[in-house]
């Protein structure tokens, strides 16, 4: 099959390995902290948008054992049916975030672990605005970008025999598109991952809630 389009490399790969990913990535268990600290954010009942929430597995899952009213997209048919099984109690909607609505002011966090990485970089900063949009003031915005410039495709992602495709701008640059979503930015760190990593963000929307 010829795919041109970055996206539907994206789409069909999570499709084919959307098991091996979280068995690659330890779903169990990975973000432990992250979750922690964000829970204690969110306030009780709070709702929460999970961009790229894959199989729902730690993210939506934890978050609504939390008591947080929690929805998730992502592209992948195969992640979202798989996250609807496993987090029945939260909504889930398979679409391309750039292209997904929600009203003004509705969440009280968005996360987005790993996703953005995923997005055409002409795409990335038009989302990161719909996102400051999305979020209440005082609404928390946390996720992982690339931390240095690259965009490419690896042929046989995970073993799973399909390729994936990656579209990074470097962490200066994911700073100020923050930035210029209207975000403020509260803490910065560098993840690491094999011989290289990527740059996690904290961020928030300005003004007090309700």
């Amino acid at each position: 099959m010829d795919i041109t389009d970055p996206k539907d490399v994206v789409r069909l790969g999570y499709d084919a390995v959307s098991l091996r990913y979280d068995e690659v990535y330890g779903a169990e268990t990975k973000y432990d902290s992250l979750l922690v600290d964000l829970c204690r954010r969110v306030p009780a009942g709070g709702t929460v948008l999970d961009v790229g929430c894959g199989s729902g597995v730690p993210v939506a899952r934890t978050l609504a054992a939390a008591g947080c009213r929690v929805a998730g997209i992502d592209i992948s048919e195969v992640q979202i049916r798989r996250a609807r099984e496993q987090v029945p109690q939260a909504d889930f909607i398979r679409a391309d975030a750039t292209a997904a609505s929600f009203d003004t002011a509705s969440f009280d966090a968005v996360v987005s672990f790993f996703a953005l990485i995923h997005v055409p970089l002409a795409e990335q900063p038009p989302l990161l605005r719909k996102i400051a949009g999305w979020l209440r003031p005082g609404g928390c915005f946390v996720a992982t970008t690339g931390h240095v410039e690259w965009t490419g495709t690896e042929e046989d992602w995970l073993g799973g025999g399909v390729p994936m495709w990656w579209s990074h701008a470097d962490a200066a640059t994911n700073r100020e598109w923050i930035t210029q979503a209207g975000l403020v930015i509260e803490q910065e760190e560098f993840i690491p991952e094999g011989r290289g990593g990527h740059a996690l963000f904290w961020a928030h929307r300005p003004g007090s809630p309700g």
